[in-house]
């Protein structure tokens, strides 16, 4: 923590017996005799987004020429555009877990979506902040336990009572959120609103919930961050929104940008409407003048949902996975692969694309490293600080990506991807040069019986760490787990 943060913190947290007004007076004069240059060491605001559903293919910065994207386009031209990056997660809830701790989410029992619940005993982005200072906000959508101890938006047997993890009972000071997907267009009513109200700050709202719901919940996060600056506290703000997920329902206004194709023009406009919420956003941060010192960050939660359409024009499924096999639910790179960049103004090159792997575990521990923030030191991490990938500076990861769901565990490890289905039976091990095969067409298992050896180590080691976890073992005190282990080959 640099020197400005430190006292604004001490200022910020020391109560009134602790302080005469003669040291007080001392620390306020240190602060204002602080050189110029000191600006620069303020602490980074953070920005968070995620899409729903967005496929790797669905922007103009990986190349798509009928969505668009000005927005997206322009902060991604001016950063670092991840052009190998996972969400680790096939479905949205496992990557929100993920994402939220740097952990993967078997860890936490959160198997797939509507599944588990983010544990209060994990130590998230919004709690490794909110000590550092920050002011912490999470607006859209949720998606890691329910929201009411009584209803859930899929009914009892989501098991509310059990299952009840709200985010302003995990250090986040505000908060804007459903419990899962709402339709893209008056999230406030329809089928998918049904015991799945907005939340605010803990209560359920029917407020100024109807439109566009990328700007419904754009008009929360940024008074948030107006808020934060006018207290001078740096922000965290994670923005999840529920665009392009079904139901997928663009507005008149976007519609009208897209006439002639069909029933896709319902898909491509959501996203377009998020891509003007972004602008938004951005405006926002050069009108406040604190653009410079916030770091954007962009990404999806999973491939695109469906089958690949045959005819677009027939379908709102209208996603793209680029050139990759695979969509949601699939742990080929279409599935998990998807759209990815961070901005920050002279602190990060701009114009390049980054080929190496990176996923949504490493968010927390590259964070801690920019903000001199400390992990949980009993808490395993599976990612790592991607800093010096996102400035150019190496071209290798030093820990290989795990991925776990369904039948299959995974390992991305330098540019192989090894896909298992059993921890004893080889016979269905799968092999990918990932560099020359994106398609994962070719099968070199037999080819490299030693790397394929070598990486199913890994795997395995990586599942009994994970069984441990799920177990508790990192935890203090902690209630035995709520569902026994999914172990792999077992049904």
């Amino acid at each position: 923590m640099n020197r400005v943060h430190a006292f604004r913190l001490f200022l910020q947290r020391a109560r009134p017996h602790e302080l005469c007004a003669a040291c007080f007076c001392i620390v306020a004069s240190l602060l204002v005799a602080l050189p110029c240059e000191a600006a620069d060491e303020q602490p980074p605001n953070i920005v968070l987004m995620m899409c729903d559903d967005l496929g790797w293919g669905d922007t103009g910065f990986n190349g798509n020429t009928i969505i668009q994207t000005p927005n997206l386009d322009q902060l991604a031209s001016e950063g670092v555009i991840l052009d190998h990056f996972y969400s680790v997660g096939p479905v949205c809830s496992p990557t929100r877990a993920s994402f939220l701790t740097g952990r993967h989410y078997y860890r936490m029992g959160v198997w797939t979506a509507n599944q588990g619940h983010l544990p209060a005993e994990e130590y998230t982005l919004a709690r490794m902040l909110h000590d550092q200072g920050y002011a912490t906000g999470h607006f859209g959508k949720w998606h890691l336990g329910t929201l009411s101890r009584t209803m859930s938006s899929k009914g009892q047997k989501r098991r509310p009572d059990l299952h009840y993890s709200p985010p302003w009972e995990r250090d986040y000071d505000t908060s804007f959120v459903t419990e899962s997907a709402v339709c893209t267009w008056d999230p406030g009513i329809g089928p998918r609103s049904k015991n799945n109200p907005y939340f605010e700050n803990g209560q359920p709202t029917h407020e100024n919930v109807l439109g566009c719901d990328s700007r419904v919940l754009m008009d929360r996060a940024i008074p948030f961050i107006e808020d934060s600056v006018r207290q001078q506290k740096p922000f965290l703000s994670v923005i999840w929104f529920h665009a392009p997920h079904e139901d997928i329902q663009a507005g008149p206004e976007y519609l009208a940008k897209y006439k002639g194709h069909g029933e896709a023009a319902h898909y491509y406009g959501c996203i377009t409407a998020v891509d003007d919420q972004v602008g938004r956003l951005r405006e926002k941060l050069q009108e406040l003048h604190v653009a410079d010192n916030t770091l954007v960050f962009f990404c999806s939660d999973n491939g695109p949902e469906g089958g690949v359409p045959k005819d677009r024009s027939k379908t709102r499924r209208a996603g793209s996975a680029g050139e990759f096999s695979g969509r949601k639910r699939s742990v080929l790179d279409g599935g998990v692969r998807v759209p990815a960049f961070v901005h920050w103004p002279k602190h990060l090159p701009s114009g390049i694309r980054s080929e190496t792997p990176t996923s949504v575990l490493d968010l927390l521990p590259t964070i801690a490293h920019l903000t001199e923030a400390k992990p949980h030191p009993q808490r395993q991490l599976d990612g790592e600080n991607a800093w010096p990938i996102w400035k150019g500076e190496i071209s290798q990861r030093s820990k290989p990506i795990p991925f776990r769901y369904g039948n299959f565990a995974c390992l991305v490890s330098d540019d192989y991807k090894l896909i298992i289905e059993s921890p004893q039976n080889t016979q269905k091990d799968r092999l990918f040069h990932l560099a020359t095969d994106v398609k994962e067409q070719n099968n070199l298992a037999d080819q490299h019986p030693d790397r394929v050896a070598s990486m199913r180590e890994e795997i395995l080691s990586f599942l009994e760490s994970s069984k441990q976890s799920h177990a508790g073992k990192e935890y203090d005190n902690a209630s035995p787990p709520v569902d026994r282990w999914r172990g792999l080959g077992k049904k």
